[in-house]
């Protein structure tokens, strides 16, 4: 085990027998309060579920103690899980109560973070215009409070709603309002404001400076081992230089993106099954402490109830034996009892230890299913590779009409079907019911191209993400999703994402 990994278990169990110690002493805010950092380390690991359970629980218990501040702050973390987990309706519901008791208590720069992360929810939901208004409002909060970092991050966020928007030179003005910020502190969030720049320059054909900015923005990544940043860095140097036919570069930057990913891909998952194994064990251990204080109780019991029946033997022996057996009969119920409330309790042990076990398998399963796909994915790229470099080693090819034939091969490639296939398989392993399901209410047969929009509609992706998977536009997409809502008993009225999603 490395040292990171030691790390996380050392600070797990420090903050779980922080928060026993709180419930021992019986502090309740200080019990809130330890379910809050529990939450912050779970959200930090990504093991999201964990994380909305101890920030639940803290938000319980600071609603029935009125602690205004903390339910607040609560909510935003809340509002911040579910934007990451793409459930904006469900964050969008708990950032809006955060910003009504934000501004009846008069905390601005709680607010102006619901706001922030508001923003952020539309945003991804291509609503531009509501995330604008969210993102101005957050930026006339942080101002107000004059917290420099916060209004370096909105003009950020708003930069990006007008690169949505294909208005580059408005968002070039924000990123570099944005980016004298973070130059004046000199920390890592000035990496991602550079790249921002960057594809912006390259969004607009000034190629030689979107190579400046995202260069830039690698060396500084690098400097400070952002990991993230730098895949960033290498996927748009690879499209700069794609964009000025120098691609063998291109190539090298899209085989270290690549490289990174995977790695990244593995760290985070790995990091996920070392703490769902050390919540697994930390249960274990504290059900066999549980079992072991019973079973001493009851040891203690039985010694008590014998030493109780010989003194009563040697006081009462005159009494008739009818007692005696009476005594021995409530004995044994007794026992019985006992027994059978810790054979409940093995059972429940049982069944939540099968529960984490699961969780397990299934983590393990999909870093299977995705090195499968990653090695297709890397055929592809090393197959390109050397018809490349074939082309590079020979001046009198017709490069043009070579591009061409590679495109169609590429595109060839992206059509067919073992990938979505094995796709619908993972997903068949997770919700295996669902296409059966599916079928069977659908009031005419379903093609193979509605079972797709369907999977992906059941994922809850946006009609742009489906559009860029499907390779289709988004007016293509929503043409689809008419046709086969009608193909479907839902209610007008009903959302079809929701409906699938109830399956």
């Amino acid at each position: 085990m490395n040292e990171k990994v030691q790390f996380s278990d050392s600070l797990f169990h420090q903050f779980k027998n922080e928060l026993d110690v709180a419930k021992k002493k019986e502090a309740t805010f200080l019990i809130a309060q330890k379910h809050l950092q529990l939450g912050d380390f779970f959200q930090e690991a990504e093991v999201f579920t964990e994380a909305v359970d101890q920030y639940t629980s803290a938000l319980k218990i600071a609603k029935t103690q009125h602690e205004d501040s903390l339910q607040v702050i609560l909510k935003n973390r809340l509002g911040n899980i579910y934007l990451a987990l793409k459930n904006y309706k469900k964050a969008e519901r708990y950032l809006l109560r955060s910003v009504a008791q934000a501004q009846q208590y008069k905390f601005v720069k709680a607010e102006a973070i619901a706001e922030e992360i508001l923003g952020s929810c539309f945003e991804k939901e291509g609503d531009y215009l509501k995330a604008l208004k969210h993102q101005q409002r957050s930026l006339k909060l942080f101002e107000q409070s004059k917290d420099k970092e916060g209004i370096a991050i909105v003009n950020e966020n708003i930069g990006s709603i007008y690169e949505d928007l294909n208005q580059f030179e408005k968002a070039h003005q924000y990123f570099l309002k944005s980016y004298d910020y973070f130059v004046i502190v000199n920390n890592g969030k000035q990496i991602n404001v550079l790249n921002n720049i960057g594809d912006v320059y390259r969004k607009t054909g000034r190629y030689k400076k979107a190579l400046d900015y995202t260069t830039k923005a690698l060396h500084l990544a690098e400097k400070f081992n952002e990991n993230h940043q730098i895949e960033s860095a290498h996927k748009d140097l690879a499209k700069t230089y794609a964009f000025l036919k120098d691609y063998k570069t291109a190539y090298q930057h899209l085989f270290q993106y690549n490289k990174i990913q995977e790695e990244l891909f593995y760290k985070q998952n790995f990091r996920q099954l070392n703490v769902l194994q050390t919540i697994y064990e930390t249960e274990q251990k504290e059900a066999q402490i549980e079992l072991l204080t019973k079973q001493n109780a009851i040891n203690k019991a039985n010694q008590n109830l014998m030493l109780l029946g010989g003194g009563a033997f040697l006081i009462v022996s005159g009494i008739s034996f009818l007692f005696m057996n009476r005594k021995r009969k409530e004995k044994t119920k007794l026992q019985a009892y006992e027994q059978r409330v810790l054979q409940a309790e093995l059972d429940k042990k049982e069944i939540e230890e099968k529960k984490l076990q699961g969780e397990i398998q299934l983590k393990t399963a999909s870093l299977s299913k995705y090195s499968l796909n990653i090695a297709q994915k890397n055929k592809l790229l090393s197959d390109l590779s050397a018809t490349l470099k074939k082309m590079s080693s020979r001046s009198k090819m017709d490069t043009q009409t070579k591009i061409k034939d590679l495109a169609k091969e590429l595109d060839f490639a992206l059509q067919q079907e073992d990938e979505w296939d094995e796709f619908m398989n993972f997903f068949e392993d997770i919700h295996p019911q669902f296409f059966k399901d599916l079928s069977s209410i659908a009031t005419s047969k379903l093609s193979s191209a509605e079972l797709r929009l369907a999977m992906l509609l059941r994922l809850n992706l946006s009609s742009k993400e489906i559009a860029s998977i499907l390779r289709v536009t988004p007016d293509s997409v929503r043409v689809a999703r008419y046709r086969f809502r009608k193909k479907l008993p839902i209610n007008s009225k009903q959302e079809l994402v929701h409906f699938l999603m109830n399956l």
